[in-house]
């Protein structure tokens, strides 16, 4: 009989506000923001989660968000390369596109949302087509990460029918280079060497036709667009030379040197944030050019008054400056229009900020995301005229209570998995399992260990400073701090029958403490006893003190040293009894099972090793992990043991088969602690990544044959991925990458694994489906030989049971196969398909146009294949019997397609001039005036929008 398990399986992460890993945006409200592979959106007033967009089994980190200019929808990049469009509304996956190799970096919309523009760690630009769901191309020219990107849409004062301005797109890279490419023929036509180093994020004042550039160095540069040259294209000027369409422009001095990650004009507001790569947002007002007049004047009034009062010291003032002092069209510098106005300090290091509409009072809102998973939210006053009261920005909102600012090093369960507490640099936090709130926040020092003590209404923790600190968690208060040992506490645990506490430290000791109820000295305890801790006995060991662990049955004592040895004490008189050597790093951890009889150690070496405790041997070494293996623990009244390590991973074993049961990912960084629950339900971790995750048992059953076979399956479709990404007859360099001067312009092309399943399914059903006609078409034939008496004889060929069970024709079942496929996988489902099969997909599209089944689809389909396999169709003498009823059938179609569009068209202006006509007639029976009628039907009634939920 096989032996199975059962699977574990994700079912909650938290503890997680905010991650570093993308920009965040704030429209008012709410916030959105990246927390590792999903994106929260919080009610920062309320200090809430009002919900999260995450996609099921997509593990890929979060790493550029951008809101488009339709309501609702944000386009998010991910780490995998791949980007989602998300409707906020119903919190789903509007479509999917797959393009680029490595992390999205940076993500833009046009004016009115239809394309998408996305830009790569692979130094690709790809142009996408929202409505459509494809990509339309890709652009190749930066040899570094793009950083930011820009649609350059007309200003509101231009002509927005610009259609050179409508077609352009700016680019800013980490190659130093700011490119202007020109959407039309798909190709550079400025390149900017901008800084001498990295540019690191850049915008565009449409309003003055500036475009600023940060660089890594903390220098701010301004450029000038020339609009009247981008209108008139590449045209050279009188001294031959190509007019630049991008010139230099001044420089805006900054307070902080640090490196330029964020530039941002206010969308309304003449404002401009700057964020420098520390805990400081500076802000610039934008003055008009009457107000750099006045100044402009004041300033040559004072300097009048001083030479008046001959402050100038004698220095005479020369004739042209005098002339220039009248000239009233001084030119103006880049100080003078952009000036200083406050700057936003915040309480961690900013990973992005966004701004946040007007409120009631004129002030302005900007959204600080933190590297130290919080978020703050500020007011900026406007500009006062006095000089007395200086603008400062006030804190408004903060979201912080829902996580560690710090990685999460010590995670501990109560005796009836109800509550969890983790423990962190700085905090600890005490967690209602069941709804996942943070019920408890305290104060302690850096904790590296914790338990909860008899009752779970203690709990104790070992700090890197040698304290073990006491709290009440009623009071919620800190009742005692014992100076225990001279080094780091590296492991606490509390005795099997719960009458003392064992610690073990970096000072070489290992100490018990017992417990003592004495009265709660602390004003924020509850009134009567308290716990508190009394040194027993020492036990000095020759080495620094990593792990120690009781036995369950509560006869023996072991203790990990830095020596890579394992030493094992009867508990009770202390007298050495066992050393389990073997490991070529420090044991890190360890744990021994319900029965006392098997004792598991891991280590820095990576390596998992299972011995007895009956004569400490080594039962099996088993290299577990790729990274040093943080902690080990057995799951209850079982053999089945945890490990989590610096590799990511949580893993689970069988102790007595030696077997890696199932591997489980999730976390993005370094997994530094692991509990596991007293009934065996579920486990917890905990990691760099500040997120706190549950795994918990199911139901479903689990066979290590199968889990291995699903493992090598997964290996071979990245695999066959990544060969048929490879660009085609490229040489393969040492570093397995290809050597070719590649194309400036080329096509949109990803193969995926869902996309090779997608094609699979594809060829499966053409495959069926030509079965199926011609097993048909040889029963017509035999049919139309047989004579009348034979033709009664002969029956039918039974159906095929899935077109028997759908009732529907081999044609229909192709067609409604292939329209399963998300539109942005289309093609590259398509271009998995063998020649052969495209000449049979040939036949169903010459059906589909002659039966007028989705029309656009099938036009889609045959313009792609046509133009992918051109060379084949041309040389194939069998594809000429098959394309002239095609062109005749789809000529048709697409002809009675454009008959009823038009007719729609035709219908929509109907009913717009009726609507003009009715709003006119309504106008003029309020009594109004005729010039008065003409600007409130040029102006039109702004409608407000609003968004009802169910």
């Amino acid at each position: 009989m096989v032996q199975s398990y059962l699977r574990h399986g994700p079912t909650q992460a938290f503890g997680l506000i905010c991650s570093v890993s993308s920009n965040a945006h704030y429209d008012g409200k709410f916030a959105y923001v990246p927390a590792l592979e999903d994106v929260l959106v919080w009610d920062v007033k309320k200090g809430q989660m009002a919900t999260m967009w995450h996609d099921t089994g997509h593990r890929a980190e979060v790493t550029c968000i951008q809101h488009s200019p339709q309501v609702g929808t944000f386009a998010v990049g991910y780490a995998d390369g791949s980007i989602r469009l998300w409707n906020a509304g119903a919190d789903t996956v509007v479509s999917t596109f797959n393009g680029h190799k490595k992390a999205v970096t940076a993500l833009a919309f046009d004016r009115q949302g239809t394309r998408l523009a996305s830009g790569s760690q692979d130094t690709d630009l790809i142009l996408w087509d929202v409505v459509g769901e494809a990509g339309l191309f890709r652009l190749r020219g930066h040899r570094d990460q793009i950083t930011g990107i820009r649609f350059l849409d007309a200003a509101e004062s231009q002509p927005s029918s610009s259609i050179s301005t409508q077609n352009m797109l700016l680019t800013s890279s980490k190659d130093t280079f700011l490119k202007l490419w020109d959407l039309v023929t798909q190709h550079c036509i400025q390149t900017v060497v901008a800084h001498r180093a990295e540019i690191w994020a850049f915008d565009m004042d449409e309003e003055r036709d500036l475009i600023f550039t940060g660089s890594g160095e903390g220098e701010l540069k301004a450029w000038k667009l020339d609009r009247d040259a981008l209108s008139e294209g590449l045209k050279k000027t009188e001294s031959g030379e190509v007019a630049k369409i991008i010139s230099p422009f001044s420089s805006l001095p900054l307070s902080s040197k640090h490196r330029v990650s964020q530039i941002s004009f206010h969308p309304t507001s003449p404002f401009l944030a700057v964020q420098s790569h520390d805990r400081t947002v500076e802000l610039f007002r934008i003055r008009t050019v009457e107000e750099v007049r006045k100044k402009q004047a004041r300033r040559k009034k004072r300097a009048k008054e001083k030479e008046e009062k001959g402050i100038m010291k004698g220095k005479e003032r020369s004739v042209n400056e005098q002339e220039q002092d009248d000239d009233e069209s001084l030119p103006i510098a880049l100080t003078d229009l952009f000036t200083p106005h406050v700057v936003v300090r915040a309480n961690g290091k900013i990973r992005s900020f966004s701004f946040g509409p007007n409120d009631s009072k004129a002030n302005m809102q900007l959204l600080a995301s933190l590297a130290t998973n919080a978020l703050e939210v500020y007011t900026i006053p406007p500009p006062s005229k006095s000089k007395e009261s200086l603008p400062e920005a006030s804190r408004l909102y903060s979201v912080d209570i829902p996580g560690h600012r710090t990685d999460v090093r010590a995670l501990s369960l109560s005796s009836d998995d109800r509550v969890l507490a983790s423990a962190s640099n700085g905090s600890l936090k005490l967690w209602n399992l069941k709804t996942a709130a943070c019920i408890r926040t305290m104060d302690c020092s850096y904790a590296i260990c914790s338990t909860f003590l008899p009752g779970d209404r203690h709990l104790a923790v070992g700090t890197k400073s040698g304290e073990i600190l006491v709290y009440d968690l009623s009071s919620s208060a800190l009742v005692q701090t014992v100076k225990a040992h001279t080094g780091t506490v590296w492991s606490l645990q509390v005795r099997p029958d719960q009458h003392m506490l064992v610690s073990g430290s970096a000072d070489k000791d290992v100490k018990f403490w017992e417990y003592e109820r004495t009265e709660a000295a602390s004003e924020n305890a509850q009134s009567g006893k308290s716990l508190s801790l009394v040194h027993a006995r020492t036990l000095k060991m020759q080495d620094d003190v990593l792990s120690v662990r009781y036995s369950p049955n509560g006869k023996l004592l072991a203790v990990a040293l830095l020596d890579s040895t394992v030493k094992v004490f009867y508990q009770d008189t202390l007298k050495f009894f066992l050393s389990l050597y073997g490991h070529k790093l420090p044991v890190l951890s360890m744990d021994i099972s319900h029965d006392s009889k098997l004792i598991v150690t891991c280590s820095a070496d990576k390596n998992v090793k299972i011995w007895g405790l009956d004569f400490g041997d080594c039962h099996k070494s088993i290299f577990a992990h790729d990274e040093s293996i943080m902690q080990v623990a057995f799951e209850h009244n079982t053999h089945y043991f945890w490990t989590v390590g610096k590799d990511k991973l949580l893993k689970y074993w069988d102790g007595d088969k030696f077997e890696n049961i199932q591997k489980l990912e999730g976390h993005h960084s370094e997994v530094w602690a692991l509990a596991l629950s007293h009934y065996g339900n579920f486990v917890v971790t905990g990691s760099h990544d500040k997120s706190i995750r549950v795994w918990e048992k199911l139901d479903e059953p689990l066979f290590l044959e199968e889990e291995r076979e699903r493992e090598l399956e997964a290996i071979y479709e990245a695999g066959m991925a990544d060969t048929l990404n490879r660009e085609e007859g490229a040489p393969i360099g040492l570093d397995g990458a290809p050597q070719t001067i590649q194309a400036e312009a080329t096509g949109v092309a990803k193969q995926t694994p869902d996309t090779l399943m997608a094609g699979e399914r594809i060829m499966e059903a053409v495959t069926l489906a030509d079965e199926e006609r011609a097993k048909f078409q040889e029963y017509d034939q035999s049919i139309e030989r047989a004579s009348k008496q034979d033709r009664i004889k002969l029956q039918p060929p039974p159906k095929n049971p899935i077109l028997g069970a759908y009732d529907i024709s081999p044609e229909a079942y192709v067609l409604s196969i292939v329209e399963k496929v998300p539109n942005s996988s289309l093609y590259d489902a398509l271009l998995v398909l063998p020649f052969g099969k495209v000449v049979s997909l040939m036949v169903y599209l010459n059906i589909w146009a002659q039966e007028g089944w989705n029309i656009p689809l099938t036009s889609r389909i045959i313009f792609f294949l046509l133009k992918t396999f051109h060379h084949q169709v041309v040389a194939h003498r069998v594809m000429r019997t098959s394309l002239i009823p095609l062109r005749k059938h789809l000529r048709a179609a697409l002809q009675q397609q454009k008959v009823v569009t038009t007719y729609n068209i035709a219908a929509l202006r109907h009913i717009q001039r009726r609507q003009e006509l009715d709003r006119t007639a309504q106008f003029y029976e309020e009594g109004l005036d005729e010039e008065e009628v003409r600007t409130r039907i040029t102006e039109g009634k702004k409608r407000k929008r609003i968004s009802l939920k169910a």
